[in-house]
């Protein structure tokens, strides 16, 4: 078992958090390089245009742990579900057609390997351990804040390696995206709710990836019926068309958008399809969260299907206040990343609140 497996199993276990957890200077960084650091950067990982796109492994540096993307096509669809599709909600409506710049997005969900590695600080660990200095990319991430340690085993006893990190916050997801980007030198974070479900449906119009059969959801989702009442390994199931898995079932995903009961009406005076539409958070709750989850039925699980956060998600957190790092009842929710070809500008990332902002941790 080599060093970083140690480390992320015992940073999984309450009993033994306080001696893993160290609390890391916060660096005031005077502004992101998002240059990729030498010899991190996998060859498949750089394309100028969507032609030379391919599909990547990217390493954590200083990490033997590792994450596959997949290049998502730029194109149109048809967003939201007819008012004929079974299982449909209202809040599904009104379609519009939208219009997504090309990006690679996470071939699976993010496991607890990835995330222990910024939630625990243990890429810290293993420089100290090792008598490292810290490279330009290694300072960058460190100076992002890391969370204040859980009250209990996040994994509520039901899986570590292989399984996807639940019970965080959009905050961290989003935290996690930053410190990933000043990782990789690549810029990384949570695709908005117009490319989700882009990506979910690949190419195809019917309520799932796989068509509209919902017998058939065995084959690619673990949901209530086959779960076994918790979620399950990533990559166990059959991918949709583009190559993702988990894009049904297993465990929710946040996505970038404020959660509302209805999708903005189509402005007539624009021409054309929207392009890449984006409800701004402004406000904690609610915010969305896509695909369903080991405890959902199929309909909860189909492309268009959409959900709300809500405070009830803490309602366990015995801490005071309220952590903002953790859901502790949201044992159904994780994520997956995005990396856009165009990595767009600070002031585009501002406006759009695409990034975390700084937090300090407070005791």
């Amino acid at each position: 078992m080599n060093l970083l497996t140690k480390l992320c199993r015992l940073a999984a276990r309450w009993q033994v958090l306080a001696c893993l957890f160290v609390i890391s200077t916060l660096l005031a960084a005077s502004g992101t390089n998002f240059a990729p650091a030498a010899g991190v950067t996998p060859k498949d990982a750089e394309a100028k245009t969507e032609q030379e796109m391919k599909p990547y492994k990217q390493l954590i540096p200083g990490t033997d742990v590792s994450f596959e993307m997949v290049p998502i096509p730029g194109g149109t669809y048809t967003m939201g579900s007819p008012e004929d599709e079974e299982g449909r909600l209202e809040d599904e409506s009104p379609q519009r057609d939208v219009k997504i710049e090309p990006f690679w997005m996470g071939k699976c969900e993010v496991t607890w390997e990835e995330y222990d590695i910024w939630s625990f600080s243990l890429d810290q660990k293993i420089r100290k351990l090792r008598n490292l200095e810290p490279t330009e990319q290694d300072k960058l991430a460190d100076a992002v804040t890391r969370p204040t340690p859980p009250y209990t085993d996040m994994t509520f006893s039901m899986g570590h390696d292989g399984f996807p990190a639940i019970c965080m916050t959009q905050l961290a997801a989003k935290t996690y995206c930053k410190w990933l980007s000043a990782k990789t030198g690549h810029y990384y974070r949570l695709p908005t709710e117009a490319e989700w479900e882009y990506a979910c449906r690949a190419g195809t119009t019917t309520p799932f990836s796989f068509g509209g059969d919902a017998e058939k959801i065995d084959d690619y989702a673990w949901y209530a019926d086959n779960s076994d009442d918790q979620y399950q390994k990533v990559g166990k199931k059959k991918p949709n068309p583009w190559g993702l898995h988990d894009m049904h079932g297993n465990v929710c995903e946040w996505v970038l958008d404020q959660y509302r009961e209805a999708y903005p009406a189509p402005d007539e005076s624009v021409k054309g399809p929207l392009v890449s539409p984006l409800v701004v958070a402004t406000e904690l709750y609610p915010r969305v969260v896509r695909g369903g989850s080991w405890e959902d039925d199929p309909a909860e699980c189909r492309s268009a299907a959409r959900r709300g956060s809500e405070e009830d998600w803490k309602f366990q957190d015995p801490q005071i206040p309220q952590s903002v790092w953790y859901h502790t009842d949201a044992l159904f929710v994780g994520f997956r990343v995005v990396r856009p070809l165009r990595v767009p500008s600070e002031k585009e990332r501002n406006e759009l609140k695409l990034d975390a902002k700084k937090v300090i941790n407070k005791r």
